[in-house]
């Protein structure tokens, strides 16, 4: 008998539309194919949910998404609405998704297939084989502390304040995921702050290490913040897994992300409580740009839905099979326009979308 599952998609703005309508045909063929039957609602998230509703995330989406098992996103942005007030704009709405559904575990694998080590702006013997895990807090720290805005001082001057606050439970808890990870990969941990200047980060970098005694098994180092990014771009294939706070790993998953060849490729998942609602979402933004013109790499958002899979409906096996297929639509030679190299086939959205099925049926067994 086959399981139903529940799903909220939330497209959002530019490419997300037509990127999500790929993942859309990936989760008909699980329906058709492997007895994956899922419940799907869709709903506005971002600036699409600004003009239709006045803010970027409905209370109506919000309450589906806190119903249902996941959450699969596009992307929210744009020049369109630049001017809206703070917090409505496109980005709000991501907030808002993380701070209510208690998403503080951020998953970002960096994983550089075989067929795209020349894509990468580093030399192919520094990628090659590349598969780090980045686990970044998403809850708290300088994106939520308080006190924050934007004040008139007396002397006629504005001061724009954000305040980065970390407490032991939010440091605990994410570093046990970090931890638990590792510890079914190569069992490397690498923590990273800024511990010689913030005292949020000495506390961090404290806590991870009182964390780190209950893992005997899995080796720990500190890194400041600014070394780490150096060092991914010197020597990537040292890290295994990287657990930071909230801006750090902002920062270091998108340098991490160029590493693989494009941000066009990169998933992502959003965890919380077990047995909660999760999100799962592409690494790249919005890309404007190209919006509407089939220009747009739909792997990432594929490949989010994989692990939306693997990580929420315990589907390891159909996951498997999505990331089989994208391997070996790219070792056929395939490209979009953010991954082409010379000698390969330019293709659009939807033939990248065309070709992952048709691998996909070709490996289902």
């Amino acid at each position: 008998m086959s399981k139903e599952h529940s799903l909220l998609i939330l497209p959002g703005d530019g490419i997300g539309p037509e990127i999500m309508a790929q993942a859309r045909r990936i989760i008909d063929w699980l329906g058709a194919n492997r007895g994956l039957n899922f419940t799907v609602h869709e709903d506005h998230v971002g600036g699409a949910a600004y003009d239709a509703y006045g803010k970027p995330l409905s209370d109506g989406a919000l309450a589906l998404a806190k119903q249902v098992d996941a959450v699969l996103l596009g992307a929210v942005g744009g020049p369109k609405w630049d001017g809206v007030d703070y917090d409505k704009r496109p980005e709000a709405g991501l907030l808002i998704l993380r701070k209510e559904l208690e998403l503080f575990a951020n998953l970002r694998p960096a994983i550089c297939f075989d067929a795209l080590v020349d894509a990468s702006s580093l030399k192919p013997e520094l990628v090659s084989g590349l598969d780090i895990m980045i686990v970044r807090e998403l809850t708290g720290g300088v994106y939520f502390g308080e006190p924050r805005g934007i004040e008139e001082l007396e002397n006629g001057e504005r001061r724009g304040v954000n305040t980065q606050v970390y407490t032991t439970s939010e440091i605990h808890r994410i570093a046990h995921v970090a931890f638990d990870m590792a510890g079914k990969r190569a069992g490397r941990v690498t923590s990273s702050e800024k511990a010689n200047v913030m005292e949020s980060g000495l506390l961090w970098r404290e806590e991870v290490t009182k964390v780190a005694e209950n893992y005997p098994d899995i080796a720990l180092d500190h890194m400041l913040a600014d070394s780490c990014a150096m060092q991914l771009v010197r020597a990537p294939k040292q890290f295994d897994v990287i657990v930071t706070d909230n801006l750090f790993g902002d920062l270091l998953s998108d340098v991490a992300a160029m590493l693989t060849g494009s941000l066009g490729m990169l998933p992502s998942a959003a965890l919380g409580v077990k047995g909660g609602c999760a999100m799962y979402e592409p690494v790249h933004g919005s890309a404007p740009d190209i919006a509407g013109q089939g220009l747009a790499n739909p792997i990432a958002t594929i490949l989010s839905l994989a692990m939306a899979l693997r990580y929420t409906y315990d589907c390891s096996a159909e996951a498997q099979l999505i990331e089989g297929a994208v391997q070996k639509v790219l070792e056929g030679g395939l490209r979009t326009a953010d991954i082409m190299q010379p000698g390969k086939a330019k293709v659009s959205t939807s033939v990248m979308g065309d070709s992952i099925l048709r691998a996909m049926d070709s490996l289902n067994t």
